[in-house]
């Protein structure tokens, strides 16, 4: 018997590294040529974007100011009715209620959506004139162009380590940058406090109010005792509805006295509380003018704009490779003769 030797089949399609290269080589010139317009372009570019003032340069320093805050989150109503029903053994009946222990009040949450609303960006767009801006009054929809512009210069976000709410604002100008993120953390207390979420704040106060108006009715009713007993002495006590008038007005007096102090006992007990728990919104650390530009990075630009360079040229070699390729094939050619011919 014969031995049959079995040889390699040949693939014309497989493409080899050699001739990768070789194409390589063959366009060197050209692909270090386009690297190097590439870089210098990506230089060039950055140069003058230096140079030319912020606000007309098409790649300006970019500055971000951000402010602190804790946020502290606390149990709804509806967790404590919960927990109680469950320890009592009806669980099951606060679930049939709709009362869910997993449905709680996160304020941190609230504070991301508060910073997205369009209340929070009209209140910034009107106290900073963004609508001033010329590209503004030429937008068919400055209102609405007006939040987007707002809405992706602020970034707020909470870090789930430690619970610091972190809110910034980013503009070519450094001190407007710290100006907004300032506005926007004053506008965020007062809506927590216009909310009433924080319940110790606000029974403060209302005690505050309630101790003022009661120190002015108990200085009214001295007042009134006394204009009262003077004219009891200057008649010598003969009129007896001056009498009267007088014991009422001691007796209301009494009454609002103690009225007063127990206002001033629950206000001091109420400061003892307070100082003993954590404010729902607390200011760790005010925003500040930052010195050192947050954007662009230049230099990364420079090396992306290389590398890309780099890609196109690469790219554009294996392409003219392949077209001379076809047009030195003469079958390629009558192939496409052929097509044109039918496309006629």
């Amino acid at each position: 018997m014969e031995n049959l030797e079995t040889k390699p089949v040949e693939n014309d399609d497989e493409i080899s590294l050699i001739d990768l290269m070789a194409v390589l080589l063959k366009y060197k010139w050209m692909i270090i040529a386009t690297v190097v317009f590439g870089m210098i372009a990506a230089v060039t570019i950055s140069v003058i974007s230096l140079k030319l003032p912020p606000e007309k340069s098409f790649l300006p320093n970019k500055y971000t100011s951000a402010g602190h805050m804790i946020i502290n989150d606390s149990k709804s109503a509806g967790d404590a009715l919960f927990s109680k029903l469950s320890s009592s053994g009806l669980g099951s009946l606060a679930s049939l209620a709709g009362i869910n222990a997993s449905v709680g009040s996160s304020y941190s949450s609230l504070a991301i959506y508060l910073v997205s609303s369009n209340p929070f960006l009209d209140a910034i767009a009107e106290e900073f004139k963004f609508m001033d801006d010329p590209a503004i009054q030429k937008s068919k929809y400055p209102v609405s162009d007006t939040r987007v512009l707002i809405k992706k210069a602020f970034t707020a976000e909470t870090d789930t380590d430690s619970g610091v709410f972190t809110i910034s604002f980013t503009d070519i100008d450094p001190v407007k940058s710290k100006e907004v993120t300032d506005y926007a953390i004053t506008w965020l207390s007062d809506k927590f406090d216009q909310l009433g979420i924080d319940k110790n704040k606000i029974s403060k106060i209302n005690l505050e109010k309630n101790i003022e108006l009661s120190f002015k009715e108990i200085s009214r009713l001295q007042e009134e005792a006394n204009r009262i007993s003077n004219s009891v002495n200057r008649w010598n006590g003969n009129v007896p509805s001056i009498a009267l008038e007088s014991a009422k007005i001691q007796m209301e007096l009494k009454a609002q006295e103690e009225v007063y102090k127990q206002l001033k006992t629950q206000y001091e007990l109420l400061k003892v509380q307070m100082q003993s728990e954590s404010p729902v919104f607390q200011i760790l650390e005010r925003p500040e003018v930052p010195e050192m530009k947050s954007g662009p990075s230049r230099g990364k630009l420079c090396i992306i704009i290389t590398f890309a360079s780099g890609f196109f040229a690469v790219f554009l070699a294996f392409l003219l490779n392949a077209l001379h390729n076809i047009k030195h094939d003469e079958s390629a050619m009558a192939k496409l003769r052929a097509t044109k011919k039918q496309n006629k």
